[in-house]
C-alpha cells in the first residue's frame, strides 16, 4: 500500500464449483496433494479413502472401510506410493500405478499410529517416518520403502504427538504436542536439536518447514502462529562441531609454540 491509500479488507469467497465427488462425502480428516500437485487424495470420518488426479478429478483408487476413521496421508516424492493411517490396524501403503497396496506395517506391542511422512534421504531414497504413541511415550518409527521394514524407532516425549513434519532437505523432522511443545530432531538419528516448551498454549495442530529448512512454522488452538529459527543440522554436507574443533586446536599449539620458553620456565624443577 502506498502513503494515504484507504485500507483494504480481505475476506475469503466461497468457489462456486463444488467437487462432484466429494458431494455428501462427510467429514474429511485428511486432504493431501502430491509434490506435483497432479494427485489429490482425501481421507473420510466415514473411512472412506479417495485418491483422484487432479485437476480432472479422475478415479486413482478409492478403498471404503466404515471400521475405521483416516487419521493421516501421505504422498512419497516421486508420486509412486501413498501410505494412509486409520484409527486402528496397520499403516498401508498404496502403489498409485497399479492401484493395489504394496505394504502393511505392522505395529508393535501397544503402539498406535498417529502421523506418516515420507522423507527424501542424501542418496534420494525414500524413507517413511510414523509418529505413535506407545504407552506414556510418544515415538518416531522410520521404515524402509524398498523392503518395507523398520530401520530405526526412539522414543522422543512423554506428551502426545499432535502435529508432525518433515523438512524439505529431509535432515530434520518436527513434532507439535498436546501441551505445546516443539521439537525438533535431526531426521538420521533422531537426536534432538531444539526443544521449545510451552511453544504455545494449546494444543500444536500444524507444522511446516520453510523450504530453506531453517525455520519452522506453528500453530496452535489457542490461535497463534510462532515462528522458530532452527538452524541447520549440517553446514556445506560437513557438521560444524569439528570444524571449530580443530581450529581450537591450532590456535593452543600456535599459543605453545610462540610461548615454549615460558611455559618451560613455569614447570616445577
Amino acid at each position: 500500500m502506498q502513503e494515504g491509500d484507504e485500507p483494504r479488507n480481505l475476506a475469503l469467497e466461497p468457489d462456486h464449483e463444488a467437487l462432484a465427488e466429494l458431494t455428501n462425502a462427510g467429514l474429511q480428516l485428511a486432504v493431501s496433494f502430491s509434490g506435483e500437485g497432479s494427485i489429490l487424495a482425501t481421507g473420510g470420518e466415514d473411512g472412506h479413502l479417495r485418491v483422484f488426479k487432479w485437476p480432472v478429478l479422475e478415479s486413482v483408487l478409492t478403498e471404503d472401510d466404515t471400521k475405521t476413521s483416516i487419521k493421516d496421508l501421505s504422498f512419497s516424492s516421486d508420486e509412486k506410493f501413498l501410505a494412509v493411517n486409520r484409527s486402528s490396524g496397520p499403516c498401508r501403503v498404496w502403489d498409485l500405478l497399479s492401484a493395489e497396496a504394496v505394504a502393511n506395517l505392522p505395529r508393535e506391542a501397544g503402539e498406535i499410529f498417529g502421523f506418516c511422512r515420507f522423507s527424501n534421504k542424501a542418496d534420494n531414497s525414500n524413507i517413511l517416518f510414523i509418529t505413535a504413541m506407545q504407552g506414556d511415550y510418544g515415538k518416531i518409527i522410520s521404515w524402509n520403502t524398498s523392503s518395507w521394514t523398520r530401520v530405526g524407532s526412539k522414543k522422543i516425549t512423554r506428551e502426545a504427538i499432535s502435529a508432525f513434519a518433515v523438512s524439505p532437505d529431509g535432515a530434520l523432522l518436527a513434532i507439535g504436542t498436546i501441551e505445546g511443545t516443539v521439537i525438533v530432531l535431526g531426521s538420521k538419528d533422531m537426536r534432538t536439536l531444539t526443544t521449545v516448551k510451552k511453544a504455545h498454549l494449546g494444543i500444536i495442530t500444524t507444522l511446516a518447514f520453510s523450504q530453506d529448512s531453517r525455520t519452522l512454522l506453528s500453530t496452535s488452538f489457542d490461535s497463534t502462529a510462532r515462528v522458530t529459527s532452527v538452524g541447520s543440522a549440517k553446514s556445506n554436507g560437513t557438521s560444524v562441531w569439528p570444524m571449530l574443533l580443530v581450529i581450537i586446536l591450532a590456535i593452543l599449539v600456535y599459543y605453545c609454540m610462540q610461548h615454549k620458553e615460558e611455559l618451560l620456565a613455569m614447570l616445577p624443577r
